[in-house]
């Protein structure tokens, strides 16, 4: 029993260390550094100042974050119209089937995504397999310009985060009490209001968890912009980037950083009001 009590403290020690020194302290450091003033013989200079965040709201700096999140938010929206049949379809089929179609949603992990980026460049380039098939279906005449356009950065960051949408959809779906259904229908419900009133309220966890799965990755994808927008898609991760590596800029791409860290921050608020309410109707009955 002490040896299984030692290894416990050692383990849970171990883990909250490993998350200081590599979450919490870098967290730290980007929060002091947002708030002290860039210097010129060295990065930062020991200075406060509520500058860095009063230029957030510069028309160049705030249209980039509104971009951002229009991209992001339209991406997480089609993730969900895509991802939301394909994990009902996964969750209501067979066991067997349903492993092979979890391991075809799996299978995309097994590649890095920047890797997969570069491939979809092979697919939507002006002689690339979308516009040649497009041309042999006589569905275009003329080749598709989409590479390094907003739609090609668009595509991108769908193809890249369906996968986290389909997974936690899937983990809601399948906990999902059928019987529920069959009451409802036995009750006279439709398939739509047994829809509307029973699945979609009991799987919002599932939608809320996939949708800041995607929506807060889709911000920072600075790599998805770079090859398929090129130099004319500027999302906010691109824009920390920048600041950290090409203008050296460290109190303001970390005032960026710590604007994101509060877009994540407001999400899993989100998150965690939809579990408390999703759990309301059981809890009072």
């Amino acid at each position: 029993m002490k040896n299984n009590s030692l290894f416990r403290r050692l383990t849970i020690s171990g883990v909250v260390a490993w998350l200081f020194v590599f979450a919490l302290l870098p967290n730290l450091l980007l929060l002091i550094v947002s708030f002290l003033q860039r210097g010129t013989a060295s990065a930062v200079e020991p200075v406060f100042t509520l500058t860095n965040y009063l230029r957030l709201f510069d028309a160049s700096i705030l249209q980039i974050v509104l971009d951002s999140l229009k991209m992001a938010g339209l991406a997480m929206i089609l993730c969900l119209i895509v991802g939301y049949p394909l994990a009902y379809i996964i969750a209501r089929s067979n066991p067997g089937s349903r492993n092979v179609l979890l391991l075809l949603v799996m299978i995309p992990f097994w590649t890095n995504s920047l890797i997969r980026t570069y491939a979809l460049v092979a697919v939507l380039k002006i002689n690339g397999v979308l516009n040649m098939f497009l041309l042999w279906t006589g569905l275009i005449d003329e080749p598709l310009r989409l590479m390094f356009t907003p739609t090609a950065v668009f595509i991108g960051l769908v193809y890249t985060l369906l996968p986290f949408m389909i997974l936690p959809l899937y983990a809601a779906i399948v906990r999902l009490d059928s019987r529920l259904l069959e009451a409802a229908r036995d009750l006279g419900a439709s398939r739509l209001q047994a829809f509307r009133r029973i699945t979609l309220p009991l799987t919002m966890p599932g939608i809320v968890s996939g949708s800041m799965l995607v929506f807060l990755p889709a911000l920072g994808m600075f790599y998805v912009a770079d090859v398929l927008g090129g130099a004319r898609s500027m999302l906010l991760g691109n824009y920390i980037r920048d600041q950290f590596l090409t203008a050296r800029n460290l109190p303001m791409g970390a005032t960026a950083s710590i604007a994101m860290t509060l877009i994540m921050g407001l999400m899993l608020l989100v998150y965690y009001y939809s579990i408390q309410r999703s759990g309301r109707p059981e809890e009072e009955a």
